[in-house]
């Protein structure tokens, strides 16, 4: 049979494309060997499918060397000085007491622009004056106390002297103490000043100069009505002003604490224009390190702490599509750490709860909601979270080294008191991307590591945003469902990091 099979007669057509496929073949493997480096050997099919390592960063700390301790109180909420009133009722309705109780303690600061040009004071010796669209009295205090009994938060009050009244001012102060007792944490005077006269607020020259000497006149009289205050400042709008008011405010005004705002888009720019992709870009990170160095090394200097108290994602209220998105959260995830790690002993995120289109962490999504106190997490809110395990620790020096790939991820590492490890890692590319491979190189000291994601389903998604796989229950607080576990192999522990997500990875000591 096998001689028979092989003369039989071949079908029309068989051998000739038999000899065509033959000569594709070897047209084909000769042009492989013509595009070949000279000398270079042809790959195996094996080695064709075999599938590429997947882009990764090398991540180690240097816990020989841990930064200053990051302060319980460091996160903090900022609300233009108009919701005040509003917001002082939610000690006793709503769910804000229970939203900030998961923050830890914090600072609840109020002011803005509102703070200097539509908000007055008002009390049996103080009418409401005509410039002014709404007034702050003694009963708003009264019921802001009890907000900040029930959540532990201290409060800082924005003192407005755009319209100038010393004596207005001095029995808001007196009131502000009588009501709020050791909750009252600072006064601040004027928002912003030094933009004054950019905004037709002060006619030229106005300078820290003229500042000063108002300031000088508010505080004769505050001080005499609420002794033992301490007073921030500057305030101001960034860290290029605070090259010169910075230094002025500690020679003249002698704050507990020195304050300036950062906005790392302007509502107005046009080099870059604001977009979910220039808030996530990699010169934004540079300029954003850049201010906060500035504002710390400063403040260093003259001896006194920093605190970041107004920033969020967009100046002017933010934008709807941006500030309001998951690519805030993914911006806030890494700057929080990032401001941490520069040597701050705060931060508050400025929002309007009621506003949910714009910056904001926390937001009421209707009027029966705004009036009742039943606010909604917003996409930022999640960043503070994972920010709130990082209380209490040292932020560590970190050397990350990325490895076949261009990805836009950040690292940050802090030592914990008990001896274990904090790791925030951030990735801003957007979802198809193929994430990166998180390799912490840390020895044999340390074992095993639980994660903790932050996850949405785009980087322009306003809702569906989860920590753990958990989202912000409606009663205001979070409870996660999921944890991932890693181990170290040889001393290095392998987590996969989604694009489009942020990690904490925590990372207990053998010894555990």
């Amino acid at each position: 049979m096998a001689r028979a099979n092989a003369g039989a007669r071949q079908p029309p057509g068989t051998a000739l494309g038999l000899l065509l496929a033959a000569l594709c073949a070897a047209a084909l493997a000769l042009a492989s060997t013509a595009t070949a480096a000279p000398g270079a050997r042809a790959k195996t099919t094996h080695e064709l499918a075999r599938p590429k390592p997947p882009p990764s960063v090398t991540v180690s700390v240097d816990t020989a060397h841990p930064g200053p301790l990051v302060p319980e109180d460091f996160l903090g909420l900022s609300f233009e000085m108009s919701s005040l009133p509003q917001m002082a009722r939610y000690g006793s309705r709503g769910n804000l007491v229970s939203l900030l109780r998961s923050l830890g303690p914090g600072v609840l600061r109020f002011g803005g622009v509102s703070a200097d040009t539509r908000i007055a004071w008002t009390d049996a010796r103080t009418p409401r004056p005509a410039w002014a669209s709404g007034v702050v009295d003694a009963d708003d205090f009264r019921q802001l106390a009890g907000l900040a009994a029930q959540s532990g938060w201290h409060i800082v009050l924005t003192l407005g002297i755009v319209h100038f009244d010393p004596n207005a001012a001095a029995r808001e102060a007196g009131a502000a103490k009588a009501a709020l007792g050791p909750w009252l944490e600072a006064f601040e005077f004027g928002n912003e000043p030094n933009s004054y006269a950019l905004h037709g607020m002060r006619e030229e020259p106005w300078g820290l100069e003229q500042y000063n000497a108002q300031v000088g006149e508010y505080r004769a009289g505050v001080e005499a009505a609420a002794p033992g205050v301490p007073v921030w400042g500057p305030d101001v709008s960034g860290s290029s002003a605070f090259e010169t008011w910075g230094p002025g405010e500690v020679v003249d005004q002698r704050p507990v604490t020195l304050t300036g705002h950062h906005y790392p888009l302007g509502c107005a720019q046009r080099k870059p224009v604001p977009s979910v992709t220039s808030l996530l870009s990699s010169p934004i990170w540079r300029r954003e390190v850049g201010s906060m160095r500035r504002y710390v090394s400063l403040s260093q200097s003259a001896g006194l702490p920093f605190r970041m108290d107004e920033t969020n994602s967009v100046s002017c209220g933010g934008v709807a599509g941006i500030s309001n998105s998951f690519a805030s959260a993914l911006w806030a995830a890494g700057y929080l750490p990032k401001l941490m790690s520069s040597g701050a002993v705060g931060v508050n995120m400025h929002g309007n709860v009621a506003n949910c289109k714009g910056y904001s962490p926390v937001c009421a999504p209707g009027a029966q909601e705004l009036a009742g106190g039943e606010l909604q997490a917003q996409p930022e809110w999640y960043s503070l979270l994972i920010a709130r395990q990082l209380l209490g620790t040292r932020p560590l020096p970190t050397a990350t080294k990325l490895r076949r790939t261009s990805a836009n991820v950040h690292v940050l590492g802090f030592a914990a008191p008990d001896g274990s490890l904090r790791i925030v890692a951030v990735d801003d590319d957007p979802l198809g991307k193929p994430g990166v491979l998180v390799r912490l190189e840390l020895g044999s000291s340390f074992a095993t590591a639980s994660t903790l994601a932050l996850s949405g389903q785009s980087l322009h998604a306003l809702s569906g945003v989860e920590l753990g796989e958990s989202e912000v229950a409606a009663d205001g607080t979070w409870t996660p469902r999921r944890y991932g576990r890693a181990t170290s192999r040889g001393g290095t522990i392998d987590v996969k990091l989604p694009a489009a997500g942020a990690m904490l990875i925590s990372v207990a000591p053998a010894s555990s």
